[in-house]
């Protein structure tokens, strides 16, 4: 064993990185390097042709994926009918990058818009039941006005 310090967290990684079961994660490889422009880091292959793990990054961030394993209770949101999770994803173009996704094989779950925090901003669910929010920052907001806006918009 080595005797050099191993950083806690590794090169390239950050705090927290989303780590998506997706009942087929090859296929959903595929498709963020289509939507998303993902890079493939990685993939560890399972039994049966699954993934136990894989590692793309978009844009500088990381994400895992494996397969859906039920027998280990390891199920995507299209077997448990929805996630409360939404992956936010910043980019510099949401319009461009919204019509890619869709392109791809997402659907919208609501057209790109100019929100009231100074996001133009949309949401997609992609074809393993993920959804995520693509926004680009459009506008500094500050927090009188933010919640002035808030306030007009949810009231």
């Amino acid at each position: 064993m080595s005797t050099s310090q191993v950083k806690p967290i590794p090169d390239g990684m950050h705090t927290i990185t989303p780590h998506l079961v997706c009942a087929g994660a090859a296929d959903a490889i595929a498709f963020y390097k289509k939507a998303f422009h993902a890079v493939e880091l990685g993939r560890v292959p399972g039994p049966e042709g699954k993934l136990l793990h894989a590692l793309i990054r978009i844009g500088d961030s990381p994400v895992m994926l494996v397969d859906e394993f039920p027998d280990n209770n390891t199920l995507g949101p299209q077997s448990i009918k929805g996630s409360p999770v939404t992956i936010h994803l910043y980019v510099e173009d949401v319009d461009a990058v919204f019509n890619q996704a869709i392109a791809a094989g997402a659907k919208s779950r609501m057209p790109v818009t100019d929100m009231f925090w100074g996001d133009r901003y949309g949401l997609l669910e992609d074809p393993f039941g993920h959804v995520w929010s693509v926004a680009t920052h459009v506008r500094d907001v500050g927090p009188r006005e933010l919640q002035e806006a808030a306030r007009k918009a949810c009231g």
